[in-house]
């Protein structure tokens, strides 16, 4: 099926734990996430204390710290990617920035959301955020009563799977077979907490977000059997 790429909004959220160890939080929150975690346990020396690490992968102990959005135009035969980024340490503050984003330019039914894992990870984590700070849901995110034909989500890894549900590939496996050029990182997923927190340098996130949707919107290009988006056409938008 071929899309509409101006109708697309490709996105990437980054996440972290919501305070920087275990014992910063409250009593109740330390008694529910060592309820949550009992589950993660893999081997003996694995505590609710070591396992928080992985709180920000979970929306009711994480927060989201950065979105990045990525926007397809066409001009004649060439594509053109423009990048924004909604970021911060009050997350209610860029939620509210994104939906208002969402609201003014996303808000009908032709309009689409594409993330890599987005089905189970970015979008409902971005609604559950977003009823936690209070947030009306934006209608491309609230999905209730919604037939599956109906709801506006795309998901690149969806599509490489072709039905095969217990089939995994990473963003980053799928920039190597489709040999799409990708910046080195300089960190990784695993290392975006103890950057936040340890190190208080968020525009480094900022930038691998940033450079996810850009793999984002080439492995979809490719999985449309289009050519990718060249560097010298990809714009930041502050």
């Amino acid at each position: 099926m071929k899309y509409t790429l101006s109708n697309i909004l490709f996105l990437d959220i980054e996440t972290v734990p919501l305070s920087a160890t275990y014992n910063d939080l409250d009593e109740r929150s330390r008694k529910l996430w060592e309820h949550k975690s009992s589950f993660l346990v893999k081997q003996e020396t694995d505590t609710p204390e070591m396992l928080y690490q992985r709180a920000g992968i979970y929306s009711e102990f994480g927060k989201i710290i950065c979105i990045g959005c990525g926007f397809i135009t066409q001009e004649g035969n060439v594509k053109k990617l423009r990048i924004k980024s909604f970021y911060g340490d009050d997350e209610k503050k860029l939620l509210t920035e994104f939906k208002s984003m969402l609201d003014t330019s996303f808000n009908d039914d032709s309009k689409l959301l594409c993330a890599h894992n987005g089905k189970e990870f970015d979008f409902p984590y971005i609604a559950r955020r977003m009823l936690i700070n209070s947030i009306t849901l934006p209608v491309v995110l609230n999905i209730s009563r919604k037939k599956p034909w109906e709801i506006q989500h795309l998901d690149t890894l969806d599509m490489w799977k072709f039905g095969d549900y217990k089939h995994y590939a990473s963003l980053d496996l799928l920039t190597h077979i489709f040999n799409i050029p990708t910046p080195k990182n300089d960190i990784d997923g695993s290392r975006v907490a103890s950057v936040y927190w340890d190190e208080n340098d968020l525009q480094r996130i900022v930038t691998y977000c940033q450079k996810d949707v850009v793999a984002l919107v080439n492995v979809f290009l490719r999985l449309q059997s289009e050519t990718i988006i060249d560097n010298s056409n990809i714009f930041f938008l502050t």
